[in-house]
């Protein structure tokens, strides 16, 4: 069967094939290869994610993207830039892959120029709604049109509620970025899947959030409210094997999975969108409809971007026997 979307949208994603999206080296030919290859292989329109880092890094990746994206190559396929972090939790778990030594507070002063070294092209801010100084940050950056998303954090039923009201609209890859261990209850996975105000992104690489986990929150938020995204690291397409990536050792192991042996987390997927997807067409619980909502139609929503504003790319194609996507001429 032939779809009619032009492929998915990945609201988060890190880098791939080797291109790390915030490595200070990033140079706008990597970045064209890395985005030419990922718009063939069935993503047809993706956030670049920066997460937390030196301010050089900042200063000279995020000016690099919004060059990129306003180049006739890539227009409409670059609809923002996901900026994740600094400013979330520092804690251990919480902060997961991303190197505590460069977490900030919320700064508003610091925010601004990151909105300025991205020619006002931030579409999504991480931030963690249980750090000081956060509801002022969030209405800051609402203000600006900023989506603020709420991650890498220990906020519990009060944080998320101050923080809706103060803008916020999502959770950034709710059930990761947190401690192995967490309380029974309260803890923060139920907070986000109790809000209503807020919408959730989910991993679904098969790695991230077990298969019955991640099942059922989509049953628990509804498809109207869940977004699929791939957190793709910069080794997503690269063969299995021992690499730093994002500041950490990383071994990506033959089935996919991501992670740093040292610190017992994972560093990102090693999946693309498409293979998101696919992953979750082979669970069998949700309609073609509803995976059409998680991977494109729901991105573009929270965004704001009409459909129509992105690009052809190559044919989409589901085969409903075998649950399973493909490309097509």
């Amino acid at each position: 069967m032939r779809l009619d979307i032009p492929g998915f949208v990945d609201l988060q994603m890190n880098g791939y094939r080797n291109v790390d999206f915030s490595d200070a080296t990033l140079t706008e030919e990597s970045f064209a290869e890395a985005c030419r290859a990922l718009f063939a292989n069935g993503t047809a329109a993706m956030l670049p994610t920066v997460v937390t880092g030196p301010e050089e890094m900042y200063r000279h990746n995020l000016p690099l993207i919004a060059r990129a994206m306003q180049s006739d190559e890539f227009q409409g396929r670059l609809p923002g830039i996901h900026v994740e972090g600094p400013f979330v939790s520092d804690e251990p778990g919480a902060v997961g892959a991303h190197p505590p030594e460069y977490v900030r507070k919320p700064d508003l002063r610091f925010f601004d120029r990151l909105l300025e070294w991205a020619e006002g092209r931030i579409a999504i801010l991480t931030i963690a709604a249980d750090v000081e100084g956060a509801e002022e940050l969030c209405r800051h950056a609402t203000a600006q049109g900023v989506t603020v998303s709420l991650g890498h954090q220990l906020a519990e039923d009060e944080d998320m509620a101050r923080l809706a009201a103060a803008g916020a609209r999502g959770l950034t890859h709710l059930g990761n970025g947190l401690p192995n261990l967490l309380p029974r209850h309260p803890n923060t996975i139920w907070a986000g899947l109790a809000n209503d105000d807020l919408m959730l992104t989910v991993i679904a690489d098969g790695h991230h959030l077990p298969p019955s986990t991640l099942k059922a929150m989509i049953r628990a938020k509804g498809v109207e409210r869940t977004i699929v995204v791939s957190d793709a690291s910069p080794l997503a397409g690269m063969p299995p094997g021992r690499y730093r990536t994002l500041g950490n050792l990383a071994v990506l192991e033959p089935n996919g999975k991501l992670h740093n042996p040292e610190k017992e987390c994972l560093v990102g997927s090693a999946s693309t969108m498409f293979e998101c997807m696919n992953f979750l067409a082979g669970q069998g619980y949700c309609t073609l409809d509803e995976m059409l909502a998680l991977g494109f139609h729901n991105p573009l929503r929270f965004l704001g971007v009409d459909a129509s504003r992105i690009p052809a790319g190559p044919r989409l194609i589901y085969d409903e026997d075998a649950r399973t996507f493909a490309l097509g001429e």
